[in-house]
């Protein structure tokens, strides 16, 4: 009986172990069969623009770097025109022509030249734009026919699975990598609305605006974004294709986008705060104002508030609250689901839009939003043409602003307000550059950092810094 038992355990154990495996898939013996079939659809984008600078007035004398006097001439010089150029990816989503890429490829661009299958080049033009999301749409100018490729789910797409990048890394043009999905639902503090995809499929420099395929061939990401500046260390990340087509749909119809706007100021719900309210974890967003006139102050959402759900999707964290309002269609009635006094209350709100609303002028008008760069355990925003003038900064600069310093942090000699212009010698453009360096600088041997900063006077420092 014992030995019974015995043989039909095994063999319960050697079927689950077959089903097991059959239904895991192996690493593609090869991807030339599906590169053949995309690469057509994938196309180079090279972008050129007029930038004016002024000439030496005094030729054959050069102040010393970082001298007052440097900046202070350089307004006399006669201006100068020259081209500047750069260089991306994109992919055709349409028979006519229509490309889609990053907007940070073709912004403020003069000229937008499209090259097809690495040999035929076109013109093309902005049908239109959403920096918020860093997508743009673009126009071929041709009456060619194209092959386009189509998007697939994102949300089907999970950790582990294989995926593929075409792009224009470099300038060097129809390039394939390969890797699988690292992570989901990252967010790195670059643009507003961020729930990007991480990969290890190798992504550089000129892959920006280029597509992350699954095995079926189909579009399941924007490649944006890389971490780290001297090109790919494995952590790549793109704007999911759900959330990308959203935007992609507007720009085509209306030529912008019509985000779903409720009205309110919120923040992270803390243990403290979910144990204050008796909640029974931390979760939801806390409201911290609602906005005069707006969907949330009509519908009757008030301040203290804690969203849990909108339209029936829970919010697991603050930060997914803003990605699902702006999704959600413009004028449609939504239940919002709000923990108040220690119970749950339905509310019912119509969404206006957010680009017509005051409440985002107003945004518009503050400037970029801080962000916590942690490693140096301090919080930024982006430098504004407004912070340039006052401080007679040469117009060229860019950086980020220091709004408040850590005890402990590694930097805290330095002062609120000094801006951190360059990090290991790489020109700070956004906050973004920081925290990719930073972080980069971490995972190294030696964790050790360069910056220069301009401090309180205008005057320019580098300091090295030891991170923990």
């Amino acid at each position: 009986m014992a030995f019974r038992f015995l043989k039909v355990f095994l063999v319960v154990i050697i079927n689950f172990n077959l089903s097991t495996i059959s239904h895991s898939k192996d690493a593609p013996a090869s991807f030339a069969d599906l590169a053949e079939k995309l690469m057509p659809s994938v196309v180079n984008i090279s972008t050129s623009q007029t930038v004016v600078t002024k000439s030496n007035p005094f030729p054959g004398f050069e102040f010393p770097p970082g001298s007052p006097f440097e900046d202070m001439f350089k307004d006399f010089g006669t201006p100068q025109k020259r081209k500047a150029y750069a260089l991306g990816s994109g992919f055709i989503i349409d028979e006519k022509g229509i490309v889609i890429t990053n907007n940070h490829v073709i912004k403020d661009a003069d000229d937008i030249l499209v090259r097809v299958n690495g040999d035929k080049e076109y013109e093309a033009t902005i049908i239109g734009t959403d920096p918020l999301s860093d997508i743009a749409v673009l126009q071929i100018k041709s009456k060619d026919q194209f092959i386009p490729v189509k998007f697939g789910n994102s949300d089907k797409s999970r950790i582990g699975d294989w995926v593929i990048a075409i792009g224009n890394p470099f300038g060097l043009g129809g390039t394939v990598t390969a890797g699988i999905i690292s992570a989901r639902n990252r967010n790195i503090g670059m643009t507003r609305y961020e729930d990007f995809i991480q990969t290890d499929a190798s992504i550089n420099q000129g892959n920006s605006g280029g597509p992350l395929f699954n095995m079926n061939g189909d579009v399941v990401g924007i490649n944006t974004a890389i971490l780290g500046q001297s090109g790919s260390i494995g952590i790549g990340f793109s704007i999911p294709s759900n959330n990308a087509k959203i935007v992609i749909d507007q720009l085509i119809k209306y030529g912008e986008t019509k985000r779903g706007w409720l009205g309110v100021r919120i923040q992270y719900v803390t243990k403290e705060i979910s144990d204050a309210e008796k909640l029974d974890k931390p979760r939801g967003a806390l409201v911290v104002s609602v906005a005069d006139n707006s969907p949330s102050s009509k519908g009757g959402i008030l301040s203290g508030d804690i969203i849990l759900e909108f339209d029936g999707k829970p919010i697991n964290e603050m930060k997914e609250l803003p990605l699902i309002v702006a999704q959600t269609e413009v004028g449609k009635t939504v239940e919002v689901k709000v923990w108040r006094n220690k119970r749950e209350v339905v509310k019912k709100i119509t969404l206006g839009r957010l680009e017509t609303s005051e409440d985002f002028n107003i945004k518009k008008a503050e400037g970029p939003k801080i962000t916590i760069i942690e490693g140096l355990k301090i919080t930024v925003r982006t430098l504004t043409k407004q912070d340039i003038e006052a401080r007679n900064l040469p117009k060229d600069t860019s950086g980020a602003v220091i709004v408040k310093i850590e005890n402990d942090s590694p930097i805290n000699y330095l002062n609120v307000n000094n801006i951190i212009i360059e990090a290991q010698k790489k020109k700070i453009k956004t906050v973004g550059d920081l925290k990719n360096i930073v972080n980069s600088a971490i995972r190294s041997t030696d964790k050790t950092i360069m910056i220069a900063i301009y401090n309180n006077q205008g005057q320019k420092r580098y300091i090295g810094v030891k991170l923990d």
